[in-house]
């Protein structure tokens, strides 16, 4: 089993772990129903993707309280 020859130090640490950080979504607007998509995705709210639908979305169906 390895074993470090020396301790490492928080400066370098620090260095390696500098492109570790989570970065925030970039949301975009679908160009047919206006809903927040993620780029080069289709929209899952209408199906469509650059001006075509490519799948009919489902509709929930609401349950009704007896």
């Amino acid at each position: 089993m390895g074993v470090p020859r020396a301790h490492k130090t928080h400066g370098a640490t620090g260095r390696r772990r500098s492109h570790l950080a989570l970065t925030e979504r970039q949301l975009a607007r679908c160009a047919n129903c206006g809903a927040a998509v993620l780029p080069h995705i289709a929209c899952s709210a209408c199906g469509y993707y650059k001006g075509r639908q490519v799948f009919k979305p489902k509709v929930k169906k609401k349950k009704v309280k007896k």
